[in-house]
């Protein structure tokens, strides 16, 4: 079993799509054919379900893909830990990113490690929560940017987790709505009211069930989608309200904003790294994101006066 071997698997995998897959790792389609007709001969089971149309992957495919991947990935770390020992960090760092982001902190750190290791090739990702965190385990990125609530269990110390920002959540009125003009709310305050939220398994769903069932109901969703963008377009059109980070109220369409207060829906967001075996892009990276930003206080609510609901 060669590394060359491997390699091309992955992409024919990935690609589900031999000629795709020979462009991607620009080599002839025959050639690609060839060898992996060599690895599964050497395994002596098929990887592929093969039609004119399209390619899938068997249940040996399926079954070797993961360590496929991890043992490239194994192979590329030793040869980038041998080139670190000259003091030039070389090869590539692939970040996940889940949106929003409450500031430009992390951008500006992505920055800061490019002017530092200009030789490391980045690649940026972004995603949900749960993909991101899928993608960190399978080692598909070095670095996860995640957001986390208070209904979300912690993450496994192997991902050494670094909270680099917390932030506050807010109700999404309709400017005319009736509780726009309060100072701030607390959750039983709209429990009568029609809600915008994501789908069910969403870590911002799921956040708000768990909340609303602590305060004693069930929220009355009426419309769902994963855009928070369009989650605002929709309470501008006095479908429902919303419950969301802070962060999300940045850029149009503006809707009211007031702070939630009873409870504080802190998010979190939180850098993590491969369970095992990171690479040594990906230590450097950890290294210079635990220095430059240190661990946030958790955030005040905002004082609740008597307009308060």
């Amino acid at each position: 079993m060669e590394l060359r071997q491997l390699d091309y698997f992955i992409a024919v995998a990935e690609e589900r799509h031999f000629t795709r897959a020979a462009e991607r790792v620009l080599v002839a389609q025959p050639a690609i054919s060839q060898q992996i007709r060599r690895l599964e001969a050497e395994l002596g089971e098929p990887l592929f379900r093969r039609d004119r149309r399209s390619v899938s992957l068997t249940a040996a495919g399926e079954a070797l893909l993961p360590h496929a991947r991890a043992i490239l990935g194994e192979a590329t770390n030793a040869k980038e830990s041998i080139s670190a020992l000259s003091g030039l960090l070389t090869g590539s760092l692939a970040v996940g990113l889940v949106q929003p982001l409450p500031d430009q902190r992390v951008l500006e750190l992505l920055g800061a490690f490019h002017r530092r290791h200009p030789q490391i090739r980045l690649s940026l990702r972004e995603d949900e929560t749960d993909a991101l965190l899928n993608a960190l385990a399978t080692g598909m990125l070095d670095i996860a940017v995640i957001g986390q609530g208070p209904a979300d269990p912690p993450l496994p110390d192997e991902m050494r987790p670094h909270v680099i920002a917390r932030e506050g959540v807010g109700v999404a009125l309709h400017p005319d709505h009736p509780l726009a003009r309060r100072e701030s709310l607390s959750l039983s305050g709209i429990r009568d009211e029609p809600i915008v939220t994501a789908p069910r398994g969403s870590k911002l769903r799921t956040n708000l069930e768990r909340a609303c069932r602590d305060a004693g109901f069930t929220p009355n969703v009426v419309a769902e989608t994963r855009d928070l963008s369009l989650i605002r377009q929709l309470v501008l059109q006095r479908i429902g309200v919303a419950v969301l980070p802070v962060s999300a109220f940045a850029g149009p369409p503006r809707t009211a904003q007031v702070p939630l207060t009873k409870p504080s829906l802190e998010r979190r967001i939180v850098l993590a790294t491969r369970p095992q075996h990171g690479s040594p892009a990906g230590r450097a990276f950890l290294t210079m994101a635990r220095r430059q930003l240190p661990q946030p206080e958790p955030t005040t609510p905002p004082p609740e006066g008597g307009a308060s609901a």
